[in-house]
């Protein structure tokens, strides 16, 4: 195994060893407390710009295979693990780990204590790293880290967005047939204004028996308008995505003009804070986020559900003064979910597809499949 020497902006120097691409990163450090899922996790285009630490120990035994990545691109620059295992063992595992961040040019960094580096970003918060197997002086680092951008400093949502609009055919993953369910024909068609759309959300979107359309980052909301006025469209979804969404100013002036017009609207994660940022209640970022599969959320029906968390901003507590909270975080008792005062709009900061778990949130698809207007 190469070195990887690393370098955090708070002075800590480390070394470990690589299992990933060779190369030289700079990015944010967070943590993700999730038992399972680490494919998912690495391939999630949210944590673009990010180095993942995972908090369970051992990483990498039952591999990798083509139809659990959450995106085509691996977006994030890193991911550390206290130990890597190199042979997998699953009926369904097609390469190792590090044959994907290596096919995808992502460090990976191993040999490392994790428990430790989770305490740090716990008290320190998320933090800006560098990491590289070509150089090993800390000074050097140290310097092309102070020199480098930060990461609210960089719109990623440009490199997560599709290019070109698209129509999503799979739903669920369906155990008994190995494979993702097919779209059923629907009179209910909604566009996706896809900030860095996990697969798996598109996937829940087709289940609960929607036609789904991704439209990139640059979508224009008078066509959107217009398409909803004359019944081709029923809803717009707003995905999850990286980043700072105070950045992303064109696409809030976008979205002031869609709820205006009492379009039914539902948002995950980053498209949750947007919709927030356009009704004039700006977000902001929490110490070091909230990443992991087992968050526990209270709803409106006065039950918990186990989420699956990723994001490091949140909406303020002045969202009430337009919105009613319908779910909140029994860690921090943050905002998790919102419903807009006379509009068809709500939304939520966890992520209810939750692929590859839990489950307990599914159920808010369906909530929105149901407001969706019939459109065709």
């Amino acid at each position: 195994m190469e070195k990887v020497y690393i370098y955090l902006e708070n002075g800590t120097f480390l070394e470990a060893n690589s299992f990933g691409a060779s190369g030289t990163s700079v990015g944010e450090i967070v943590f993700n407390t999730s038992l399972t899922g680490y494919q998912e996790i690495t391939t999630d285009p949210s944590y673009a710009g990010q180095f993942i630490t995972f908090t369970m120990p051992e990483i990498g035994n039952v591999g990798v295979n083509s139809a659990d990545n959450e995106s085509k691109v691996t977006y994030c620059k890193g991911v550390l693990v206290r130990a890597y295992n190199e042979a997998y063992s699953n009926f369904r595992g097609e390469k190792s780990l590090a044959a994907l961040l290596k096919e995808q040019n992502v460090l990976g960094i191993c040999d490392i204590d994790t428990r430790f580096l989770t305490k740090m970003i716990r008290d320190e918060g998320a933090m800006m790293m560098i990491a590289s197997t070509e150089i090993s002086d800390m000074e050097e680092l140290k310097r092309i880290l102070s020199e480098s951008p930060r990461i609210e400093d960089i719109n990623y949502i440009e490199q997560v967005s599709t290019k070109e609009a698209y129509i999503h055919k799979y739903g669920a993953w369906n155990h008994d047939i190995l494979d993702y369910n097919k779209a059923v024909m629907s009179d209910k068609k909604v566009v996706v204004l896809d900030f860095g759309v996990k697969r798996n959300i598109l996937n829940e979107l087709v289940e609960a028996g929607l036609e789904v359309e991704v439209q990139p980052n640059t979508f224009q909301a008078d066509d959107l308008i217009a398409r909803f006025k004359a019944g081709e469209i029923g809803g717009i979804f707003l995905s999850n995505g990286p980043g700072d969404p105070l950045t992303l100013t064109n696409e809030k002036a976008q979205i002031q003009k869609l709820i205006d017009k009492n379009i039914p609207m539902f948002a995950i994660c980053l498209g949750h804070q947007m919709l927030s940022i356009a009704h004039g209640h700006d977000t902001y970022k929490l110490k070091f986020g909230q990443h992991g599969g087992n968050h526990p959320v209270g709803n409106e029906s006065k039950t918990v559900e186990i989420t699956a968390q990723n994001h490091n901003y949140n909406v303020p507590d002045s969202i009430t003064e337009i919105a009613d909270v319908t779910h909140i975080n029994l860690f921090d008792n943050t905002i998790e979910g919102v419903r807009y005062k006379n509009k068809p709009i709500f939304s939520v900061q966890h992520h209810p597809e939750a692929s590859p778990g839990p489950h307990e949130s599914k159920y808010i698809f369906k909530k929105f499949a149901d407001i969706v207007q019939v459109s065709k």
